[in-house]
């Protein structure tokens, strides 16, 4: 079945699957970075044992990520991770997904029944309304959850973020949308009262994925409170 975003799925951001006891009273996933771990990530999920579904990413650096070696290897490692029990979501970069490098991955997606979130990372601000549409939805044509974080610089992004996420949800797709930095750090928990349907957070604030995140607890309360 894969992991299924009908409703919102907050997700426990982290390198290190040891975390997963520590996000259960909150999260429903948990997303395991592979490009931050110490060890080898293949063997790491190999071993979990856990509670919690995995949504596997194998971030590129030059979508924000760590991994700096051969494109290709980091691809394959993706692909293998989802052909793993406890595996059952996959990120992949819509770009990847465009140039058809990613075509392995999605194969391997399909063939176990993982499901795929395409996303797009805006590091340096928030492209206009439409052009955020225009790149939700082809995210959506390759994926199950097209996801797209942007930038804040000010209060006006962030409300361009939520109006193309209520856009797309009202278009009936599925996507998880956020703005990073401390002008749009409060879409995490306004963002699936628009139809987001995923939020991720570290178990640890110190350990923090990407700018402006609220650590898990913090992030499970203020979107229960919401509700």
């Amino acid at each position: 079945m894969g992991l299924q975003f009908d409703s919102f799925v907050l997700t426990a951001a982290t390198a290190d699957l040891a975390d997963e006891p520590a996000a259960r009273d909150h999260a429903d996933a948990v997303e395991f970075r592979m490009d931050l771990a110490e060890t080898d990530p293949l063997e790491a999920l190999r071993e979990y044992d856990g509670e919690l579904p995995i949504l596997a990413t194998n971030r590129a650096a030059w979508e924000g990520g760590e991994w700096e070696g051969d494109d290709d290897e980091r691809l394959a490692e993706l692909a293998a991770a989802a052909r793993l029990e406890g595996v059952e979501a996959i990120d992949i970069e819509l770009e990847s997904c465009r140039s058809g490098a990613a075509e392995t991955v999605l194969e391997a997606a399909a063939d176990n029944d993982v499901s795929v979130v395409a996303s797009a990372h805006d590091f340096e601000g928030t492209p206009s309304e439409s052009e955020m549409v225009e790149t939700l939805t082809a995210a959506c044509e390759y994926a199950d959850v097209g996801k797209l974080a942007v930038t804040a610089h000010e209060q006006g992004d962030a409300l361009a973020v939520l109006s193309a996420t209520h856009q797309l949800t009202t278009a009936g797709e599925t996507v998880a949308t956020m703005a990073m930095g401390e002008a749009g750090s409060h879409t995490r928990a306004v963002a699936p009262l628009y139809g987001s349907r995923i939020g991720y957070a570290p178990v640890d604030p110190a350990d923090a994925t990407a700018p402006g995140q609220y650590d898990l607890e913090t992030l499970s309360t203020l979107i229960e409170a919401l509700e």
